[in-house]
């Protein structure tokens, strides 16, 4: 996941420019942003729900290049609404960004 922080950075250094503060606004709206999606799509309860939670964490991941999400997202885009293994797996990917 290492790789995947470092590509984020990158992302968010090359919009930021020299802004440090930007760059830490910027984080920390995606972290946020990732956040309450992950948290939605767990509460999803029917397909609708579902589909549309995987859907805007999709979009979210690709607008910040974060490839690994976007591969998540297509997992639960493709999973039955609920799927506790895919929530766990964006769960601890959140997680992994909260942390640096």
């Amino acid at each position: 996941m290492a790789f995947e922080s470092a590509n984020l950075d990158a992302t968010l250094a090359a919009a930021a420019g020299d802004d440090p503060a930007l760059f830490a606004e910027l984080r920390r709206a995606f972290i946020d942003s990732l956040s309450k999606q992950v948290d939605l799509l767990r509460r999803a309860r029917c397909d609708g729900n579902w589909q549309v939670a995987a859907m805007r964490l999709k979009g979210l991941a690709a607008s910040f290049h974060a490839e690994a999400m976007i591969d998540l997202a297509d997992e639960a885009i493709n999973a039955a609404p609920g799927e506790p293994t895919v929530v766990r797996r964006m769960q601890a990917y959140v997680d992994e960004f909260t942390s640096h």
